[in-house]
């Protein structure tokens, strides 16, 4: 799974908006996320965030916070 494909289910699974840690930490617990596979998590999280919030996939709707788009 790709950190875009892991975080955007994150989202969908939670139903809320989130920190951006807290997804990160979901993603990791569940599975979604290998760190031996993606050597820098935070930044494949932080750089999937940006790049769904810029497509319109998902919203920001506070500083760190990221939502489902609807």
């Amino acid at each position: 799974m790709t950190p875009e494909e892991a975080v955007l289910r994150v989202l969908t699974e939670a139903e809320e908006p989130l920190h951006w840690t807290v997804i990160q930490d979901r993603a990791l617990r569940a599975g979604y996320l290998d760190p031996f596979e993606t050597p820098d998590v935070r930044a494949a999280v932080l750089g999937a965030l940006r790049s769904a919030a810029a497509d319109g996939r998902c919203t920001k709707p506070a500083k760190g916070m990221y939502a489902l788009s609807v």
